[in-house]
């Protein structure tokens, strides 16, 4: 039987948590005189729900999962951070990813003083079960793997991450930043079978909403639990929860979005594939595109002359001379495509 205790710091184990006056009483008319707060400037006054309730409560039923399985956070990077703060030792315990991917993971580790492990993607950008297994030992306590995968664009096979979650020891957070752009299903409804299995979302790229920074962590009652004690007392302030429960109420707008970003991806990729100076485009399950051209770096900087801005990652394993371009709207896309022209002419 997984027992999640046999992970935990200890000191996270017997750590008291802050009790914020709002988790204390959370009752909402009333004359509020407990907190210090400023009187005056309604409703910026007060602090926000420290478990944000409302916004859960909706979530919830949007995923189709209690609220006791949902953290909340400043972005995705903030359960990222609280992970290996709960269950990473300092300079004793190790982390287990995919390389290339997501850089938060090691950069997190590093923060923290936990040893970051990397198994190289196979030439199709698959993980390697065998590797990612190998690396791991008895103070190995988390794997993080992201489907769609940033930067690669590809999704991850459905049975490997299933096998890496049923052999690993120790927890496996699977990002789903990018799933809206892909045909392949969320693996929320396995949680349930596997207590191991932490599941990172995010509202900040088929909702729009990068601007508020609030990221969804789901798993385990136990888990979750964890992260509520640790984390700081008002990590999601009212404006954000204010604009994402407002957000909320309509996903038609969202679906809307996504639909179009999946056809102006398409679109985008015929136009690249014309162009001479493209070599090779991968497969794509996200909302950009990784762009193999002849000399990335003159690209890169022609397109920063003409105030398009897209990302090099020519330098990174895996991805030699390739540009990352997020497919923008139709017009931003054919401004892009006409620069690129331009620059063959």
């Amino acid at each position: 039987m997984f027992d999640i205790n046999t992970l935990v710091r200890k000191n996270i184990l017997s750590l008291v948590p802050y009790s914020s006056a709002r988790d204390e009483y959370k009752g909402e008319e009333a004359i509020f005189l407990d907190a210090n707060e400023n009187p005056f400037n309604t409703p910026l006054n007060r602090y926000p729900d420290p478990q944000q309730t409302k916004l859960k409560k909706r979530i919830a039923e949007i995923k189709g999962l209690p609220v006791e399985n949902i953290f909340l956070g400043n972005g995705s990077d903030e359960a990222i951070d609280l992970l290996i703060r709960v269950f990473c030792d300092p300079g004793t315990d190790n982390v287990i990813s995919i390389k290339p991917t997501y850089g938060m993971y090691k950069v997190c580790a590093d923060i923290n003083q936990v040893e970051f492990r990397e198994a190289l993607l196979n030439k199709d950008y698959q993980a390697d079960i065998q590797l990612l297994l190998s690396l791991a030992d008895n103070r190995s306590k988390l794997m993080f793997l992201c489907s769609p995968n940033n930067p690669t664009s590809n999704s991850l096979h459905r049975n490997d991450i299933l096998l890496l979650i049923r052999k690993f020891s120790g927890l496996v957070i699977l990002d789903e930043a990018y799933l809206d752009f892909s045909a392949n299903r969320s693996l929320i409804s396995e949680l349930s079978s596997f207590p191991n299995l932490v599941i990172l979302q995010t509202f900040s790229k088929a909702w729009g909403m990068a601007g508020i920074r609030l990221g969804m962590a789901f798993a385990s009652r136990d888990i979750i639990t964890l992260l509520n004690r640790i984390k700081y007392p008002y990590n999601v302030n009212v404006l954000t929860q204010r604009a994402a429960l407002d957000h909320l109420q309509e996903s038609a707008g969202k679906d809307a979005w996504v639909n179009m970003i999946l056809d102006q991806r398409g679109w985008l990729q015929k136009e690249l594939e014309q162009l001479a100076m493209v070599r090779n485009i991968l497969p794509s399950d996200a909302n950009f595109l990784m762009v193999k051209f002849d000399d990335p770096g003159k690209v890169f900087e022609y397109l920063i002359g003409k105030k398009i801005i897209v990302r090099d990652r020519s330098k990174v394993p895996l991805c030699e001379g390739y540009l990352r371009i997020t497919v923008g709207s139709p017009g931003e896309n054919q401004r892009l495509i006409n620069t690129l022209q331009d620059l063959l002419s």
